[in-house]
């Protein structure tokens, strides 16, 4: 039996053709490819057609652009990805799915564990998100999503993110250059995580602008940063006092993300890590959410997971011993 097919024809009279096609009918060929649907222009009528729920989806998408080529307004490529993603944004919504779309990138970010949908969820729903698990859950980069999206969405006017440079092992002494050429490699996941969510250029100019800001923590003292979206990476090498420094920083219309794990404090002094004391400190206070990703939430290599459970189960076989 042949799959079933829907045909949609949709009046384009009154609209500006070049407008709605693009040049090689390049706006036509990017609807297509987007939903999925086969389409064709002729006359003054425009039919979509294809599997029933991919022309669902095309229909209010090319209807936004011939509103646009009637109105003689340039409704581009960009602009019909942008559509796109909305329009899957939105759908993932009434499902109650948590995605961020980012269309100057374009791409979705979506959890790949239920774990990292909830941790996405409690983002969107709390001030300040503390966020404790291994390598490869996700913790930064889901948090620098986040931000990206507040930002462009204009919910806030900046991102603000900051790491402890703590000495694991290395000596800041021993590196080239001034201090902030001293402290970058620390901060360079935060550039990465950047770099696959905006355009290059976008981000330098907001790094320049200082839209976004990366910093070492100790860059934080003595500032309100208001406006915001902040997270504090590697927040397990933070101190109690830089932790509670930090914490004071947050200003209106601020949001925090802290990401953290407990099992690479590389502070002189476990007792010390101010994730350790946050932990048990700010425990159920109201607009404070604490959650917990695990190796089953790892997204790298395969390896990693086993890697990290390798690790786990030699920590709890040595503390029995001891």
């Amino acid at each position: 039996m042949p799959d079933e097919t829907l045909s949609q024809r949709l009046s384009v009279e009154g609209a500006d053709p070049l407008l709605l096609t693009g040049v090689n009918d390049v706006n036509l060929n990017e609807l297509a490819k987007l939903t999925a649907v086969r389409v064709s222009l002729r006359g003054d009528v425009l039919t979509l057609a294809g599997d029933p729920e991919a022309v669902a989806r095309a229909v209010p998408i090319a209807q936004r652009m011939i509103d646009a080529a009637r109105q003689r307004v340039i409704f581009d490529a960009d602009d019909i990805l942008r559509a796109s993603l909305e329009q899957a944004r939105d759908a993932g919504a009434a499902n109650g799915e948590v995605r961020i779309v980012l269309p100057g990138v374009r791409k979705i970010i979506q959890p790949k564990s239920p774990g990292q949908a909830e941790y996405l969820r409690a983002i969107a729903e709390h001030d300040i998100v503390i966020g404790i698990g291994p390598a490869g859950t996700g913790k930064t980069y889901l948090a620098v999503a986040a931000a990206v999206d507040a930002l462009s969405r204009k919910r806030v006017r900046r991102i603000v993110l900051a790491r402890p440079a703590v000495e694991a092992g290395e000596s800041l002494g021993f590196l080239p250059g001034d201090m902030q050429a001293k402290v970058d490699p620390y901060l360079r996941p935060l550039y990465d995580a950047l770099e696959d969510m905006m355009p290059a250029e976008r981000m330098q100019r907001a790094l320049e602008t200082r839209t976004i800001e990366i910093a070492p923590l100790a860059y934080m003292r003595g500032r309100t940063l208001s406006d915001a979206f902040v997270i504090l990476d590697e927040a397990q090498n933070a101190t109690n006092a830089q932790m509670k420094m930090f914490l004071t920083r947050l200003g209106a219309n601020s949001q925090t993300v802290i990401t953290g794990d407990k099992t690479q404090v590389d502070l002189p002094r476990r007792e010390e890590s101010g994730l350790l004391q946050i932990e048990r400190i700010l425990r159920g206070i109201e607009g404070i959410a604490i959650h917990y990703l695990t190796d089953v939430d790892v997204v790298r290599h395969r390896l990693v997971r086993q890697i990290i459970k390798a690790y786990e189960e030699d920590t709890a076989g040595n503390g029995s011993r001891g």
